[in-house]
């Protein structure tokens, strides 16, 4: 069964301030409850990062020692996709002179803690069965089945 994001159940007598606050506690409590964690990593309001609100689920549910499996819609490296000023002695800067990591597609806090599929949900959860079917063999001592 899945859990899915609270935003369009707030109750409507909350103000704007106080239906954040329940759509906050509402998400939290639901990562809490879940097995694991898919996320939409495809990039939000611009180019190279995904949802923060997203990033902060992903991070809270690996504090927690929960698996997490994100989808992108593309494998571009955010090289790729953010716009760079300059390559410089270390590496590469975006127009803000910042460091962009040239060889993953999300930040690396992201792409070290989540396992990334290309492609959207559905590919991502062919991804999860196919991993937890090769858990489930592991741990039914039938060794590891062919992913």
């Amino acid at each position: 069964m899945g859990l899915y994001p609270l935003d369009g159940r707030v109750p409507s007598s909350l103000t704007a301030q106080d239906a954040a606050r329940w759509i906050y506690a509402a998400n939290i409590e639901l990562i809490r409850s879940a097995d694991y964690v898919v996320a939409n990593l495809d990039d939000f309001r611009g180019s190279g990062e995904p949802d923060c609100g997203t990033a902060f689920e992903v991070g809270f549910a690996v504090a927690l020692g929960k698996p997490v499996w994100a989808y992108r819609s593309d494998n571009q490296t955010l090289i790729q996709r953010v716009e760079t000023a300059s390559i410089v002695k270390d590496g590469t800067v975006c127009s803000r002179g910042f460091y962009v990591e040239d060889c993953l597609s999300v930040n690396l806090m992201l792409a070290c803690s989540a396992r990334i599929v290309v492609g959207g949900a559905i590919a991502c959860l062919d991804v999860i069965r196919r991993d937890l079917d090769i858990c489930a063999n592991v741990l039914n001592g039938q060794g590891v089945g062919k992913a």
